[in-house]
């Protein structure tokens, strides 16, 4: 059977090669540069191949492998694989209501503290939990908020902090987390755009009671779909994992049983005695579980972590010398005592500028070069959040200027150098 699997592993290592082989060559204006995207080789699709061939349809052993080897790679005790990076915070957010954690689980009426300007996902599970977000504004250049502007907004109703690391670039992490212990309030670190930056020496996602991270294939490492939830709080690693499983209280992965020898011993709620702890559940939760093919291709890409950082960093920074001294750009910067892992490269249109964010963005698509904008801008201004419950602290200036005249570009490990300067001399063109 072992000769049967090596051969069909051996063929789709051929069938790798042979499409690499085929790849055209970059063309300036014809090949697109994407803003994101996965860098895939041949031991990811071996990898997922491989899976495949072992019906790893579940969440399983690789899944197992890859929370240690991630929860390592993090300095963190316990990371849980979900679905998704969204789904990750919602676990998040919903793992603070649980009342294991006595009076200081979040309750609906809570506040929770976030920037106006990102994305939805970090917002989304404070509405959906019956929570207030309380927004607040970011700094042009480092796209982030300050540690002043939360400690402004901290009320008698707030209870947490719910921020992401803005591009790769974190936010005032160290202070934040300062603050959040002195007024008794968690903190969770959106983390899926800045795996492996850190600030004052120390990781981003280590900073927080828990921390996300997403594998969208536009994230640092990929498996197609998926996202953690990280802590080194055990008691909140066990809530995570019950929400995340269907709110159950067992902790047996699927297909065993009796791991704590006294399945059948339980008495909870107002169950009978014995009542099998299989099918006993503490929380309200969800069914948010990854499976073994996405984590036996995230498995291979996790190999290679070191080195897509390092390209979105080359990549960033080549960007950044090479359109130094532009007129009418606002250029970013990396936070005072951060060392970013690079999400992609933003730059903000000055006032006076003689065009707008339209025309450079058409001008740029026009040569295939591809941009985003900075998620939703201001997030108080979309339909979905108008009339919702929410408290804005400060005024949301930087926010509006996001939404109106903010862009990036890409940095991620497939754009070589040849298509960064072409990017460069394309924006330059434009300029002139």
């Amino acid at each position: 059977m072992s000769t049967h699997k090596d051969t069909v592993l051996d063929g789709v290592r051929k069938f790798h090669r042979d499409l690499e082989s085929q790849a055209p060559q970059f063309t300036p204006g014809v090949t697109e540069i994407w803003p994101s995207g996965a860098l895939l080789d041949e031991e990811d699709r071996v990898a997922l191949v491989e899976a495949a061939l072992d019906m790893r349809i579940a969440a399983g052993t690789k899944s197992r492998l890859f929370e240690s080897a991630f929860a390592r790679r993090l300095k963190r005790r316990k990371a849980h694989l979900t679905n998704s990076g969204s789904s990750a915070n919602l676990v998040a957010l919903s793992a603070l209501t649980s009342p294991e954690l006595g009076e200081a689980r979040l309750r609906p009426g809570d506040e929770v503290i976030t920037v106006a300007s990102g994305f939805p996902t970090t917002v989304n599970p404070i509405l959906q939990n019956g929570m207030v977000p309380v927004f607040v504004d970011i700094e042009l250049r480092m796209y982030n908020t300050t540690a002043e502007r939360v400690a402004a907004a901290i009320g008698p109703k707030t209870k947490a902090i719910m921020i992401a690391h803005a591009l790769g670039n974190p936010f005032e992490v160290a202070e934040i987390a300062e603050l959040a212990a002195e007024h008794e309030l968690f903190l969770i670190e959106d983390n899926c755009d800045a795996v492996g930056a850190t600030y004052d020496g120390r990781l981003t996602g280590t900073f927080g009671d828990l921390a996300t991270v997403s594998f969208y294939p536009a994230h640092h490492l990929t498996m197609g779909e998926g996202g953690c939830v990280l802590t080194s709080n055990l008691t909140l690693a066990r809530i995570v994992e019950s929400v995340r499983d269907w709110g159950r209280d067992c902790w047996c992965e699927p297909g065993e049983n009796n791991k704590c020898l006294k399945r059948f011993d339980y008495r909870m709620g107002t169950l009978p005695a014995g009542y099998d702890h299989k099918y006993i559940f503490s929380h309200i939760g969800y069914n948010l579980k990854s499976n073994d093919l996405h984590a036996a291709l995230g498995l291979s890409q996790l190999a290679k972590l070191d080195s897509f950082i390092a390209a979105r960093k080359a990549n960033w920074t080549r960007l950044r010398e090479g359109l130094d001294g532009a007129p009418h750009l606002i250029l970013p910067e990396a936070t005072p005592r951060s060392d970013p892992s690079w999400f992609g490269f933003l730059v903000t249109i000055t006032e006076d500028a003689p065009f707008s964010r339209s025309e450079m963005v058409r001008f740029l698509e026009d040569r295939k070069i591809g941009t985003r904008l900075l998620f939703a801008g201001n997030l108080t201004r979309h339909p979905a959040y108008i009339g919702q419950p929410h408290r804005i602290v400060g005024e949301l200036t930087n926010s509006d200027i996001v939404t109106e005249r903010t862009l990036w570009i890409g940095v991620y490990p497939k754009i070589t150098e040849e298509m960064v300067d072409y990017v460069i001399a394309s924006v330059k063109e434009f300029l002139g």
